[in-house]
């Protein structure tokens, strides 16, 4: 197979695992390795990146900012589901995924790669969405996964193969890190090492989106989020792009300690792992969408969209945002989202976002229909029959049991 494989796109992210792939897949397939860096918002100077690959010799680089994509295409549609895998977590880390191996599949196909590559260890998620992804988008291509190839079982060896090899090593990376990150504009995740142990509390100093709630304002801060069709499109009545929007939430939660999450989670590959997670600007976005869909969305669309929501949401954390399935639930989904459009006004302080308003061109609300005052509009001798044909069943089993 290593015969024929002359060129490889390589997803690329400049650190020690990557840098490592990129020369071994030199020396390895005695192939050409084009990189690619995407830019999702992880908040890191991707520059250093680009003149790595170059020194190491990559043939062609690619680093593409895809955070307006990335907010618009796939973050945009996921919330509106209100996704929560296992009740909890935003899926910042998913949902990255399929964006990622997209542009590196269009790459393959404009470069005239013969394969693909990834840094994803084999007991992971990642490995199962990028590959997963490849094959729905390219199913010819050749998927190479050196962690499940190679004999560089430690981060020792790793380091060992980059001094042997020439490969520069960021200083702090020689000591064994606290804990592994993933980073986008959505969130980011700590795993690993320090971690794994789910009794101990993180320390403090891991966090980097979030102060810490008891360092909070002592004073709340309200903020209002516009929608249209169950998208968010302005905050404080300023209109933002996709990405401008997220990175104004972000801020606004992490300046109120919004946003953590600290998770034993179900990974797809069968094993329990531990994660931490900051989704601040997610948070805001979660709660205020749910508020505007509790007044524009009929009780039957709502409760069937909730049924839907935890097969959706384990869809994307599995991997398979490309699937017909999801894109038929998303159908559904964006069927649902037509009259959500309105403002929320929330609440944010110390570590907690609350709705504390909500108003819509499409309210279903009725104000004359709920009111304890006198009405015109509701007769409540109505009710009775209601309730005794909802009784109805109850009663005759009740009475087949005396019998």
């Amino acid at each position: 197979m290593t015969d024929q494989i002359k060129r490889v796109v390589l997803a690329y992210s400049g650190g020690l695992d990557t840098s490592v792939i990129l020369r071994w897949l030199q020396e390895t397939y005695r192939c050409e390795v084009v990189t690619f860096t995407a830019d999702l918002g992880q908040g890191e100077e991707l520059e250093p990146a680009r003149k790595k690959a170059e020194m190491l010799g990559a043939v062609k680089i690619y680093v593409d900012d895809l955070r307006e994509e990335f907010v618009r295409d796939f973050v945009m549609p996921m919330f509106r589901a209100n996704c929560l895998y296992e009740g909890s977590y935003l899926l910042g880390t998913s949902i990255a995924r399929p964006l990622t191996a997209k542009r590196q599949i269009e790459i393959a196909r404009e470069v005239g790669a013969d394969a693909v590559a990834h840094g994803c260890t084999g007991k992971g998620n990642d490995q199962v969405r990028f590959e997963v992804a490849y094959a729905a988008l390219y199913p010819e291509i050749k998927v190479i996964a050196p962690w499940r190839e190679w004999d560089l079982g430690s981060r020792t060896r790793l380091l060992q193969y980059a001094e042997t090899h020439q490969i520069p090593i960021a200083r702090d990376k020689r000591g064994d890190p606290p804990y592994s990150t993933d980073a986008n504009l959505l969130h980011i995740s700590y795993e690993g090492r320090a971690l794994e142990d789910p009794w101990v509390e993180p320390d403090e100093e891991i966090f980097t989106r979030t102060v810490a709630p008891e360092q909070a304002p002592n004073q709340p801060a309200y903020v209002e989020v516009t929608f249209e069709k169950g998208d968010p499109v302005a905050v404080d009545g300023v209109r933002l792009s996709p990405a401008a929007l997220l990175t104004r939430l972000n801020a606004l939660g992490g300046a109120h300690g919004i946003g953590r999450l600290d998770l034993v989670e179900n990974r797809f590959v069968g094993m329990k792992s531990r994660g931490v997670y900051e989704t601040p600007g997610g948070s805001i976005w979660q709660v205020a969408h749910r508020a505007i869909e509790s007044i524009t969305l009929d009780r039957g669309a709502m409760h069937l969209k909730d049924e839907l929501m935890p097969r959706y949401a384990e869809l994307i954390y599995n991997g398979f945002w490309y699937a017909p399935e999801r894109h038929m639930l998303q159908a559904a989904i964006d069927q649902s989202q037509a009259r959500v459009n309105g403002t929320a006004r929330l609440k944010l302080f110390k570590g907690a976002v609350r709705t504390v308003g909500r108003k819509s061109p499409n309210s279903l609300y009725r104000a004359d229909y709920v009111t304890f005052e006198e009405d015109r509009v509701y007769n409540q001798r109505d009710a009775e029959g209601f309730i005794r044909l909802n009784a109805l069943r109850l009663r005759l089993a009740k009475l087949a049991e005396r019998e």
